[in-house]
């Protein structure tokens, strides 16, 4: 598996924006991150330079505008980060993670009916193979 590069929280947030609207301007990045966090643009332009020196996004210019588009997929992110995180705090294990919201009360009777839910559609999709 390709390795990915490791993400701070901060490039996170313009990372979600990239995925979302690829390919994109700087500019586009900057106004769509500014509004819904409070950075000034030199900011934001930095989170891009850093993103392109750790190979999660590549750039090139077309015309006077950079361009930018991700080379690591979304989801391939998020499941990374979602194994490292059982990982790391529940032995990577699911059922850890869900015995301890259920342990602790976490879990809201709606969050309890979806997860059912979510099961018993899973069980219907392996029963059918």
């Amino acid at each position: 598996m390709k390795e990915i590069p490791q993400i701070s929280e901060a490039e996170y947030e313009v990372m979600k924006v990239v995925w979302k609207y690829e390919p994109i301007s700087t500019t586009e990045v900057v106004e769509k991150v500014s509004r819904e966090i409070d950075w000034k643009p030199n900011t934001i332009q930095t989170m891009l330079s850093r993103l392109v020196k750790k190979k999660a996004l590549q750039t090139r210019k077309h015309g006077r505008v950079f361009v930018y588009t991700s080379l690591i997929k979304e989801d391939k992110y998020v499941e990374q980060k979602s194994k490292l995180f059982l990982k790391q705090f529940f032995d990577g294990t699911l059922n850890s993670m869900v015995l301890n919201f259920i342990e602790n009360d976490q879990l809201s009777k709606e969050d309890i009916s979806e997860l059912r839910k979510l099961l018993l559609e899973r069980e219907g999709k392996e029963g059918k193979k």
